[in-house]
């Protein structure tokens, strides 16, 4: 499992996501949901990190906004109290952003697609997503109304991934001018993505033979003749 960590990077970090998607429901409630959901978090922080450390991000940058996201996470994890939580999401909504346009930097680092960098496209998309959530926890602790009441933790997940996927299912809205225009450039980021980088990517792949491996097979193909 590490070597597959060390080998696909983004492959392990969007389906580690894919996974908490499907636990977060069975976590909502119960005294120790907290904790899970805490715990949860700092695993997926350490992969976060992992994937920028195999993009051509810095990788202390990423250290240094996720340690103190985990060290509140471990204390929300103990103490089963959500009075850390806008504290902890400011951190992991930087982390994140900073993860995701670490990854965008990793796919257009050159004209050679390896199957680690299509694995990065949905890994990339997962990451803003989850940045512009938290972001939302941050804004909801400032503004409590900002989103008609008091959202949890899975329901402003959803509202997030249904503003950058350009759904729009409105069962969820923001309220409040500045939850709006949070909302908003949510909106304008998953456009900007799918225009600037899938149409990219998708383009280059019809051009090449085929996607390689890892973050580390980038050779080219060689003449035979």
């Amino acid at each position: 499992m590490l070597t597959f960590a060390r080998r696909e990077p983004s492959a392990t970090l969007l389906a580690a996501q894919l996974v908490s998607l499907l636990i977060y429901p069975f976590l909502e409630n119960g005294d120790g949901a907290r904790a899970l959901v805490s715990l949860i978090g700092i695993a997926l922080l350490s992969l976060v990190v992992f994937a920028v450390r195999s993009s051509p991000g810095l990788t202390w940058i990423g250290i240094a906004l996720g340690t103190p996201a985990v060290v509140l996470l471990v204390i929300q994890a103990i103490t089963r109290s959500d009075t850390l939580l806008p504290y902890s999401s400011a951190f992991e909504a930087l982390l994140y952003f900073y993860a995701a346009g670490a990854l965008i930097a990793y796919m257009l680092a050159d004209h050679v697609i390896t199957r680690d960098e299509l694995y990065a496209v949905g890994a990339t998309l997962t990451l803003v997503a989850w940045a512009f959530a938290y972001t939302y926890i941050v804004c909801q602790a400032i503004e409590p109304h900002s989103f008609g009441g008091q959202r949890s933790w899975m329901e402003l997940l959803f509202l997030s991934f249904t503003t950058v996927t350009s759904t729009g299912l409105s069962d969820i809205t923001p309220v409040e001018p500045f939850a709006r225009s949070l909302n908003m450039i949510e909106q304008v980021a998953g456009v900007a993505y799918i225009a600037m980088v899938v149409s990219r990517l998708v383009g280059l792949l019809v051009r090449s033979p085929g996607p390689r491996g890892g973050p580390g097979d980038r050779s080219t193909p060689t003449d035979s003749s």
